[in-house]
């Protein structure tokens, strides 16, 4: 899916997504990443939602968003609860969806200020 970006001042929104890539800024991902408006992890370990650990999301508890809309690939997988402990205990919010669904709503949420990272598998 492709989106037109309105105010390209926001912070890094994503541009276009699709099997095997997502694109912000004008440059393709082809690996698992973690956007933030202010700030890309271009790879991000997990390439999978089999492979989520405890201390990948103590790496999104680090980036300090109240947020986090994780994106799990083609289908919705929720982790078990033990692994977004760190999450948790730093009173940072989680929303579980697929990937497609992520991507829209991390652009709705950084278009309007919030402080939230999206960690994304891909699709």
């Amino acid at each position: 899916m492709k989106f037109i970006l309105d105010d390209i001042d926001a912070g890094h929104a994503i541009q276009r997504y699709g099997q095997g890539e997502i694109v912000i800024n004008g440059i393709i991902h082809r690996r698992s990443l973690v956007i933030l408006p202010d700030r890309i992890i271009a790879e991000w370990r997990p390439e999978s939602c089999q492979e989520l650990l405890q201390n990948d999301f103590a790496l999104l508890a680090e980036l300090t968003p109240e947020i986090v809309v994780l994106g799990t690939g083609a289908k919705q997988r929720f982790p078990h609860p033990s692994l977004t402990q760190p999450l948790i205990e730093s009173r940072i919010g989680l929303e579980v969806m697929d990937t497609a669904a992520a991507c829209r709503t991390y652009n709705i949420l950084m278009s309007e200020g919030r402080r939230v990272a999206a960690a994304l598998i891909m699709i």
